[in-house]
């Protein structure tokens, strides 16, 4: 069972208040439109074309936020539970089928929102060979439909491709992919017409396009700040909220404001000569998605060890990842965008070509690595990516945890688990 309902993440930046303050707001925004008012909204994927809707202003529900959502109340271990005892197999993606366990629980009393209406559209993309299922039976649940976007493979093996994502991403990512992206976008617009009544306006969709440029270009540059600086000003359990809550709301007026304040926070802490840590010594990596249940776990090792995490994906990430030229393919640059995203966080050569390149980059001491057990995704290229690490110098810790199952994590023992390996492989 967790331990951690009382391990608090410390704060360091007023802009962390702030986007944590607007993300709760945000909810209560999201569930008057999706619950209260009726407004017809999608249950959507992380990886799927969330532009379209913000340019269609058609609420989203993200299964992989839900899923945090529901995780941060405690309730993930309940529902897992009750989707056991409904016959469901206990060794599902607890990431993806989290929503799907809250849904089957019908538990309207403690569920988030009282659980969630039937959305006009359910939208994933064929990632792995799960997420048809969970999305296909949640859909059946909840009397919608299920929009399947294809995931074509990505030839084009590229070690470098972030170093060149922005300017030459129809080179990078494959002409016939991004094609083939494009072209099923088109498909999901005229659906979302079709089921919300709702028309899609290509210069709001352009402008949107521009305005995540420049949010992201203000994320990349504290990230390359953070990168350089010693000590680092502020570690992942304040760069995730920055980074991850304007990333839901991309493009829009507060996340672009709200990542230049954290930019500029970040400089005044490193021009101040400020460190998430007073002696940082011991400069870490995490690999995988956040323990959502359990912040403050990546601060649990600053003050006697001067272990500090300075790296997650979720930062560095938004320069390869989300910057583009649009070349007036405005489509396109965004079919780009988003299919290989998986390619790039989970599979080699791409993930441990990024990953080894941003050790080296940070000055990375160690490595711990999320192995969650029933996930095969964030498994499939974990491991080769820990063995490049390690030849490539960096100590890796792979650790068999959960993003969203508090089950089976325990936080003292995982701290334990950490500092053991700091001590032995880090330190020496």
């Amino acid at each position: 069972m967790s331990r951690s309902a009382n391990q608090r993440s410390r704060k360091m930046l007023s802009c962390t208040a702030e986007a944590t303050a607007y993300q709760k707001g945000f909810g209560k925004r999201l569930k008057k439109r999706v619950v209260d008012d009726r407004e017809p909204y999608a249950i959507v994927q992380a990886d799927v074309p969330h532009e379209i809707f913000h340019a269609m202003d058609i609420p989203i529900v993200t299964n992989q936020w839900w899923s945090a959502y529901i995780s941060a109340k405690q309730l993930s271990g309940a529902y897992f539970d009750a989707m056991v005892a409904k016959g469901y197999p206990s060794n599902g993606c607890k990431y993806c089928s989290l929503g799907l366990a809250c849904t089957l629980a019908n538990d309207p009393e403690n569920a988030p929102w009282g659980g969630l209406p039937s959305p006009a559209i359910m939208v994933a993309r064929l990632t792995c060979d799960c997420i048809q299922n969970v999305f296909g039976m949640w859909a059946k649940e909840l009397g919608s439909e299920l929009f399947a976007m294809e995931a074509p493979a990505w030839e084009h093996k590229e070690l470098d491709w972030y170093a060149h994502s922005r300017t030459e991403w129809e080179r990078v990512y494959q002409p016939d992919r991004i094609a083939h992206m494009a072209a099923e976008t088109q498909e999901l617009i005229a659906l979302l017409e079709e089921r919300t009544g709702r028309d899609f306006d290509m210069a709001r969709f352009v402008r949107l396009m521009e305005r995540i440029n420049e949010q992201e270009g203000y994320v990349w540059e504290a990230a390359q700040a953070i990168g350089k600086a010693r000590p680092s000003p502020i570690s992942i359990a304040e760069q995730m909220p920055n980074t991850m809550i304007p990333q839901w709301h991309r493009g829009s007026d507060w996340a672009v404001a709200h990542a230049k304040k954290f930019r500029d926070q970040v400089l005044e802490r490193i021009e101040r000569g400020e460190g998430a840590s007073e002696n940082e010594k011991i400069r870490l990596m995490w690999i995988g998605a956040g323990v959502w249940h359990d912040p403050g776990f990546y601060q649990a090792l600053e003050d006697n060890l001067g272990a500090v995490f300075v790296w997650s994906m979720y930062m560095p990430f938004a320069g390869p990842a989300y910057l583009r030229d649009l070349k007036d393919k405005p489509l396109d640059a965004l079919a780009s965008r988003i299919c290989a995203i998986n390619e790039q966080l989970h599979l080699p050569p791409w993930m441990n070509g990024w990953m080894t390149s941003e050790a080296e980059r940070c000055g990375i001491d160690g490595c711990v690595m999320l192995l969650p057990p029933d996930n095969r995704l964030s498994q499939s290229g974990t491991n080769l990516t820990a063995l490049a690490l390690e030849e490539a110098g960096v100590p890796v810790l792979k650790i068999d945890a959960d993003m969203v199952n508090a089950n089976i994590w325990d936080h003292d023992r995982m701290v334990a688990m950490v500092e053991g390996f700091v001590r032995e492989r880090v330190i020496g």
